[in-house]
């Protein structure tokens, strides 16, 4: 079976930026996907192409639509499509670089979703079946939601520098439950930021997470912690961190309300630790801080250090993190590594290595819900989704809520 047409087109994130949609097409059957983008990157990820023009004051992405329309569509049309490690092959090779620079990892991933996506409905599966055909996984998990209630650094506009303050419904007994319970402290949440903080405080970030004016971690998560209180599900809802600390670091040092050294920001965490309920901390140090890294998962053996701008789901960064265990939790973003066939190659290793794998959105996210059917697919039992607002984020709730009726079990 062979793609009869590849077409690609320029529409909008959730940020009002320009991103690539690809369409795949064998005769009536259409696989559509359209590409997230980052404002936090790791400066190890694979290249977004834009295009540096005028035209939306330099984002617009028509190089990688017409790197789809005129190279990729007329390279791809020999290839079996239901063979999805073949179209990657065949998309990296055609690019050539390292780091997808040529073709743009936005153009190359937008096939290979598409594809993937096609595949599935040639093959009458739901795309996490055919996502679990492809990574060998039987064992479907609905994964728990990850929530970014308060945002900070580059997610707002607030003197905030740590990025995300997350909650994450451990103990809920289904996707239905997490969803209700997840909701219903972001809305207390709400009344508690309005009482103290005016109306104005209300307004939300890029994930939809409330942005009020605070300067202090301290202060997100008293206030997160009050809202998990006072909803009724203390011990049931934990805490997750995002520091995006790589955003925060001058060279030499973490500057936060003053400037703190690696010993200092270790300690500083071991501190937030003892006083909060956190589940995780995702990026705690710079992206090429090993020994930050390492330090803190000795220092923090019972929760879950992630590693995002540290591996940006690259297998050999990941292999590495393994091998010196600067980490024990993947952040798996596809558009990091920019093919479906290595953001699998990425989770097995991790998965195989008894580490944690969390599937990610990006903030200039869509309405694709992809990443649902990823984390569901290779049975990863955790998500990182955003806050029940905002179309874009909640598209992926309610993916989650559908797939839940084919009755597969929540958590991990």
């Amino acid at each position: 079976m062979k793609i009869t047409k590849l077409y690609a087109r320029q529409v909008l994130d959730s940020r009002g930026n320009p991103t690539v949609e690809v369409e795949a097409y064998f005769n009536n059957y259409l696989g559509r996907a359209i590409v997230p983008s980052g404002a936090s990157t790791g400066k190890h990820e694979a290249i977004e192409l834009r295009d540096g023009r005028k035209e939306y004051l330099g984002k617009s992405v028509m190089r990688a639509v017409n790197n789809v329309n005129k190279i990729i569509a007329r390279e791809i049309k020999d290839v079996e499509f239901l063979n999805q490690r073949a179209i990657d092959d065949l998309l990296i090779k055609l690019d050539g670089t390292p780091n997808k620079s040529k073709l743009g990892a936005n153009a190359i991933l937008g096939v290979s979703m598409a594809v993937c996506r096609l595949a599935a409905s040639v093959k009458h599966k739901q795309l996490y079946e055919y996502i679990g055909e492809l990574s060998g996984n039987k064992n479907f998990r609905i994964p728990i939601p990850f929530a970014n209630i308060i945002n900070g650094g580059k997610h707002s506009g607030s003197s905030l520098k740590m990025q995300e303050f997350m909650i994450a419904p451990v103990k809920a007994k289904s996707f239905k439950d997490a969803a209700r319970m997840v909701s219903e402290t972001y809305h207390i949440l709400k009344g508690l930021i309005k009482e103290k903080y005016g109306t104005l405080a209300i307004n939300v970030g890029d994930e939809g997470g409330f942005a009020p004016p605070l300067k202090t971690p301290e202060e997100a998560l008293e206030l997160i912690t009050e809202a998990i209180k006072k909803a009724g599900y203390k011990g049931k809802i934990k805490i997750s961190m995002d520091p995006a600390a790589s955003e925060f670091y001058d060279g030499n040092n973490y500057v936060l309300d003053k400037s703190y050294t690696r010993e200092e920001m270790l300690n500083y965490y071991s501190y937030l630790l003892k006083k909060y309920d956190i589940y995780s901390i995702e990026d705690p140090f710079e992206q090429d801080d090993y020994e930050g890294f390492k330090r803190l998962s000795e220092l923090a053996k019972n929760k879950l250090i992630i590693g995002d701008d540290l591996l940006v789901t690259n297998p050999e960064r990941i292999n590495y993190a393994i091998q010196h265990k600067l980490c024990n939790g993947l952040l798996l973003k596809v558009n990091q590594i920019g093919t479906v066939t290595e953001a699998i190659h990425a989770a097995k290793l991790a998965i195989d290595a008894k580490w944690k794998v969390m599937v990610s959105h990006r903030s200039g996210e869509t309405e694709d819900t992809f990443i649902a059917d990823l984390a569901v697919g290779i049975g990863c039992g955790h998500i990182k989704i955003g806050a029940p607002c905002r179309s874009d984020r909640v598209s992926k709730y309610n993916q989650l809520l559908r797939i839940e009726e084919n009755k597969i079990k929540y958590g991990f």
